[in-house]
């Protein structure tokens, strides 16, 4: 299941420069609005010492890392929902996705314009957040013009809907994102079918100066949207853009080095991916063999045979059993021969709750 995000904020903010930079793509970054004008989605392989620290041991015939996908869309503009700007219709792209990385301004640059004319980072997210809101309102809206008959006429299944529906709109109106709307188990399944942008988690990406990131604090603008994400309650990280893109050029040694001499332990990308695994509970198992190593994403609290299932729909439905043992006994034991004979390789069954870092092989039959 690889981690899904879209990006959002204003033209100008340095989303597109991000895009290119955490992908390597050839997306059009140019300095004036409206300049990604068809959606763009990369893949970047999700970061993860462990694997390495694997392999040592193993040594497979290949290595797979998971994935985190980004979908790049045109910025919006103040207006977009009644058609400012190239509207609003791209929003559809990032729809299904897990998550929503939110690029912010936070750098003055006089060379570089401002859709807005000056650079003020709480009114930018403002502007996105409620274009995010109309939009989920709009879509709302027109599936309760469906509903409602049904409804009326006293169907229940409908009447359920109809009501959670309205329950997330009346919230809507009020300019507050579906997210602060409280829904019970069997209403948060009803809502979940929607794919409502504004209740998608966030994370904030500071786009700051190559001199401000490494004490972004000090930056004003910054500190002005670390308070805002906290009252919300949802995750910020700051980035220099063309830092990023600067880095995706260099191999592993000479990124590292570059980091060093910046004075920051890891790179913007890898802190996004960090904060968003976090933001949505999400951790890593592993599945060992001659021919491949490979990492999976996990949400956590799953049980093993719902983890089989990520792999294939089949170990899921004739899930056995799971041997497991963990990342840190392997480093310990160096083997999983010595493994088994400290007595760490466990049977777990279809109760087992999955762990970060569990190695697993699973035991099947359809």
């Amino acid at each position: 299941m690889a981690l899904t995000a879209g990006i959002v904020g204003l033209p100008n903010v340095g989303k597109s420069t991000l895009f290119n930079a955490i992908t390597r793509a050839q997306v059009e970054a140019a300095n004036y609005p409206f300049a990604t004008i068809k959606p763009n989605v990369g893949v970047v392989e999700v970061p993860d010492d462990r694997i390495e620290k694997i392999v040592e041991f193993v040594h497979p015939k290949r290595t797979i890392y998971t994935t985190f996908e980004f979908t790049d869309i045109a910025g919006l503009v103040k207006g977009a929902s009644k058609g400012e700007g190239l509207g609003n219709q791209f929003l559809s792209n990032i729809r299904e996705t897990d998550a929503i990385v939110h690029v912010v301004r936070c750098f003055d640059d006089e060379d570089i314009s401002h859709v807005e004319g000056d650079v003020d980072p709480i009114r930018d997210i403002e502007i996105i957040n409620l274009e995010l809101s109309i939009a989920d309102l709009q879509s709302l809206e027109n599936r309760i013009v469906k509903i409602e008959r049904k409804a009326l006429a006293k169907e229940k299944d409908a009447i359920v809907e109809y009501n959670v529906l309205k329950k997330i709109v009346d919230v809507l109106k009020t300019g507050k994102p579906a997210r602060s709307v409280k829904l019970n188990k069997d209403e948060e399944l009803i809502a979940r079918h929607f794919n409502l942008l504004t209740k998608k988690p966030v994370i904030y990406v500071a786009n700051v100066s190559e001199d401000d990131i490494k004490d972004p604090m000090q930056n004003k603008h910054y500190a002005k949207v670390n308070e805002f994400a906290l009252n919300e309650g949802n995750g910020l990280i700051a980035i220099s853009a063309r830092i990023e893109e600067e880095l995706s050029a260099l191999d592993k040694d000479e990124k590292q080095m570059f980091l060093d001499d910046l004075g920051i332990s890891e790179s913007g990308l890898d802190r996004v991916i960090k904060a968003a695994y976090s933001l949505l509970d999400l951790q890593t198992f592993f599945t060992v063999g001659e021919n491949e190593v490979r990492a999976w994403t996990f949400k956590k609290g799953m049980t093993a045979p719902e983890c089989a299932g990520i792999i294939h729909s089949d170990f899921q439905r004739g899930f056995i059993k799971a041997e497991t043992y963990s990342y840190d006994d392997l480093m310990k034991y160096k083997s999983e021969a010595a493994i088994k004979e400290h007595g760490r390789l466990r049977q777990e069954g279809k109760d087992y709750i999955v762990k970060d870092g569990d190695i697993i092989l699973f035991k099947f039959n359809v």
